[in-house]
């Protein structure tokens, strides 16, 4: 669902005992609104389905940029990821990697057509200097990566948990000099939220223009029109726009009549 939101593109992730690890693409500069959303979706269903409440997780994430030039970074923050099961002990000296169920590693060594639609490999593989996503390929990634296991030290991955970046001086370079750039976060946070909201406002032409809609119809169809549920969920389900959004700009009253609607249908 949060791929769906936000088009991100998933390299690898780890669940973990009390943590998770997660590497990501997100084309249209959205990590900020995008995390919140994730997080705080599962906060609250954590919460529901198990009877607690309160926070389900302590501070902020942290995040971390890696250069994705194809020169082995995007390898070796992906490599951290898989190996984290094992690095932690949570599976037996003598079982595989694939053996642990929390992973997306077990997906890169099943065939294309089996693993989901939001997990992209090709990075990967390439960075690993495999050629084809085929049968050869995969078994060759499981025996590089259970050499990799063998071989691991415990400073191998320093430079990852202590720093901001992964990548080159030159790539560190060019995001300090694009960090002095901007004109300040309230600005940049602004240009974040114009992105998701500009998909938002591309899907409602696109569904306008199906129902042969105006803008100026808007405020005539009544608040629960079902045309306006329809392109609600949509929003929901498509975008990181709120509840609050959604409700002014469908002219459907408050943001919590908009989410009663959307759970009673």
């Amino acid at each position: 669902m949060s791929c769906r939101k936000t088009q991100w593109q998933v390299h690898s992730y780890c669940l973990m005992c009390n943590h998770f690890h997660l590497v990501l693409e997100s084309p249209q500069a959205n990590l900020v609104a995008g995390m919140k959303w994730l997080l705080g979706v599962y906060n609250k269903r954590f919460n529901l389905r198990h009877k607690f409440c309160g926070h389900v997780f302590a501070g902020r994430y942290k995040a971390l940029v890696v250069d994705g030039s194809g020169d082995g970074y995007l390898r070796s923050v992906c490599d951290y990821v898989h190996l984290n099961p094992a690095r932690a002990k949570v599976i037996a000296p003598e079982a595989v990697l694939e053996t642990f169920a929390w992973s997306n590693y077990p997906a890169y060594l099943q065939r294309a057509g089996e693993r989901p639609s939001w997990l992209r490999v090709d990075r990967l593989l390439a960075e690993q200097g495999i050629p084809k996503d085929n049968a050869a390929g995969r078994k060759e990634l499981s025996r590089r990566m259970e050499q990799r296991r063998k071989e691991e030290t415990s400073t191998v991955y320093d430079a990852m948990r202590r720093g901001w970046c992964l990548g080159s001086e030159e790539f560190r370079q060019d995001l300090l000099a694009a960090a002095a750039d901007r004109a300040g976060e309230s600005h940049y946070g602004a240009d974040r939220q114009e992105t998701g909201e500009q998909k938002a406002q591309r899907l409602l032409r696109e569904e306008f223009q199906r129902l042969g809609w105006q803008e100026k119809d808007l405020p005539l169809l009544a608040k629960g029109d079902k045309n306006k549920v329809v392109l609600a969920r949509r929003l929901r389900q498509e975008t990181i726009m709120t509840l609050k959004w959604i409700a002014r700009r469908l002219h459907m009253g408050s943001w919590t009549y908009v989410s009663n609607l959307l759970h009673e249908n």
